[in-house]
């Protein structure tokens, strides 16, 4: 079994590469990572025909396609950049999939919806972006879903190892700005690459034994349990402070989403509810705190170790 993944560089890639590699190995096959910046098997997704080109020669059994235009805020004043990388580029490796007979695995986002209710969204909800980067990422959802055999996997509030991510970022503006202000009204569940990755091998392993194409779909999947972005702030302040990370933050203050205009929209509910990839996968998933507090120890001896 040949398996393609495409944006090795981003922090779902990272986090994929292990889980991945260990999958291909036990199938007796082969892992092959692709980034922006691969020579003669570089990806950029761009340009299409050379995506297609690449994916045609390679022959992949399955292609994981955790590549994406993420730049939120950014996508406002460039939504033809975000709707050609996030969707345009889907078609074809959906396309590309159905040539090839194989499983296409697509990653999409909380962002899908307008964020309204306090319920927890179900796949079979309607979905209605607030931003461009919301509207490119429900076009790629539909693209990825022309694929035959697909998994498209939706997620928000992520984080890794490595990468740019909430955690990280605000440690680093604790260190030194003495007051930060961060929105208490947008709810969601703190999320790991490396919990994501590990259910995506774990899916893949299911489908691809058992030829299980009945199984193709969209699941949502991240941790579970709730929390405010506010709330995540300040056991991330509690954390780097009981590690004795040298901050200048005296305050943290919350304020509503209204309070804090940035470009692009945010939905305030983000819960997503999971029982769908729980009950097909036979898997219970994580509340959120464990893995972000484990991931913050991490991060904290990093940043001490700066200092």
């Amino acid at each position: 079994m040949r398996i393609v993944l495409l944006g090795k560089d981003g922090l779902l890639g990272h986090a994929l590469q292990p889980a991945l590699a260990q999958l291909a190995q036990v199938r007796q096959g082969e892992l092959v990572t692709l980034g922006r910046r691969d020579g003669a098997l570089k990806v950029d997704f761009t340009e299409v025909h050379s995506l297609r080109r690449t994916l045609l020669e390679l022959r992949p059994d399955v292609i994981v396609n955790a590549a994406a235009y993420t730049a939120v805020d950014k996508a406002e004043s460039e939504p033809e950049l975000a709707m050609q990388i996030n969707a345009d580029a889907v078609v074809v490796l959906a396309e590309t999939a159905n040539l090839l007979g194989a499983w296409l695995v697509h990653y999409s986002t909380d962002y899908v919806f307008d964020g309204t209710g306090h319920a927890p969204w179900q796949e079979s909800d309607t979905p209605a972006p607030l931003s461009a980067y919301g509207r490119s990422k429900l076009a790629g959802d539909l693209a990825a879903s022309r694929a035959i055999k697909h998994l498209i996997f939706r997620s928000g509030w992520g984080y890794g190892a490595h990468g740019r991510h909430f955690a990280r970022t605000l440690v680093e503006l604790a260190m030194t700005r003495p007051a930060l202000r961060v929105v208490n009204d947008q709810i969601g569940a703190p999320t790991s690459a490396e919990l994501v990755a590990s259910c995506t091998a774990l899916a893949l392993e299911r489908v691809t034994c058992e030829g299980s194409e009945p199984l193709a779909g969209l699941y949502h999947l991240s941790a579970r349990g709730e929390t405010s972005w506010y709330d995540y702030a300040a056991l991330i302040v509690a954390k780097a402070r009981a590690a004795k990370v040298p901050l200048a933050l005296q305050s943290l203050q919350p304020v509503a989403s209204r309070d804090y205009p940035t470009s692009a929209r945010r939905p305030l509910n983000s819960r997503l509810a999971c029982e769908k990839f729980e009950r097909t996968f036979a898997i219970t998933l994580p509340h959120w705190q464990a893995p972000a507090e484990k991931m913050l120890e991490s991060l904290l001896a990093e940043l001490n170790q700066r200092t």
